[in-house]
């Protein structure tokens, strides 16, 4: 198991796609809710027990609620921030030329972000401000806005196989589905009875979609019929605050709440807990498989602490 402590309270954590030993972690000052941010990038030590190693930092202005690796150049992170700004870092450059680029059109904070895995030229982000906003980076301006949500969308995801077809997550308690050649959303989905904080679609069966709600469960919808849940998984204390399907095993699945908990889930049979892990101290904001290590997770969280384990062992700090 792999540690760090950050200045700063993690929001979020997310393995490079390029290298299996690198990880950013997105974090913001005083809980997010007033002070700066700061962007940290690590390289994971060649044993499975030490600290983590910083390989550059970020501030930014603002907290930093989310980030995304982008799909076609190994050393550019996009940062999701609080001021409603959208920045592009790239972790080879020093610190004093970043960030390369800055886009300021939300009007509220910037909650979400994703990168395409696909098509690999474009990204989204959701905001609070109720919109999602498509992007390319050889643009200045966003290439469209989405405005059907009626309230806060805290989350947004590409589907892994239809490089045009991405979900938005909204306090609204929906998840719509688009398609970026459609003129609105092509499906809502009414997942929970209370705010949507977060979706993810299944690597293997691009039909599927996970949600996490504060209603402190997890669900999972097939979007060929949607009427009811593959699967509504139940052990949360809190608000569930991030659900992730693993990239190597279709039927597996992680979620973080704030209960400080870390659960790891096979919607697949009776018995879907699998795991728990109960390493944070305070809420737990962030997790991610790294898409390269078969079994290799993170998580981040309010304790400001980053951690980096194999599934099936026990996560503790120093």
């Amino acid at each position: 198991m792999n540690v760090a402590k950050t200045p700063f309270n993690g929001y979020s954590v997310k393995f490079s796609p390029f290298y299996e030993d690198r990880l950013a972690v997105a974090t913001a000052q005083n809980f997010g809710i007033i002070g700066n941010g700061r962007v940290h990038v690590f390289s994971l030590p060649p044993t499975p027990t030490g600290a983590l190693t910083e390989i550059v930092s970020f501030d930014t202005a603002d907290g930093v609620y989310d980030l995304a690796w982008s799909e076609s150049h190994d050393s550019l992170l996009i940062a999701a921030v609080a001021d409603g700004s959208v920045k592009l870092f790239d972790t080879n450059l020093p610190p004093p030329q970043n960030p390369l680029r800055s886009f300021q059109e939300h009007t509220r904070e910037v909650h979400g972000v994703d990168y395409n895995p696909t098509r690999r030229d474009s990204f989204v982000t959701a905001s609070w401000d109720d919109t999602v906003k498509l992007w390319s980076l050889d643009r200045p301006t966003s290439i469209r806005t989405f405005k059907e949500h009626a309230y806060c969308v805290y989350s947004v995801a590409w589907n892994p196989r239809h490089a045009d077809v991405f979900a938005s997550a909204s306090g609204d308690c929906t998840v719509r589905v688009w398609d970026v050649r459609e003129p609105g959303s092509t499906m809502i989905i009414p997942g929970h009875e209370a705010e949507i904080l977060y979706c993810d679609w299944n690597k293997y069966d691009e039909g599927l979609i996970a949600t996490s709600s504060v209603d402190k469960s997890v669900r999972v919808w097939d979007v060929r019929n949607y009427r009811v849940p593959v699967a509504s998984l139940n052990g949360h204390g809190f608000a569930v605050r991030k659900v992730k399907f693993s990239p190597h095993h279709r039927n597996l699945m992680m979620s973080c709440s704030y209960d400080m908990t870390v659960c790891m889930w096979d919607f697949m049979v009776e018995d879907s807990l699998v795991g728990r892990y109960d390493h944070h101290s305070e809420f737990a904001i962030g997790v991610d498989f790294n898409v390269l290590v078969e079994g290799l997770v993170a998580s981040t969280g309010w304790d400001q602490m980053v951690f980096v384990w194999q599934h099936g062992t026990e996560p503790r700090g120093p």
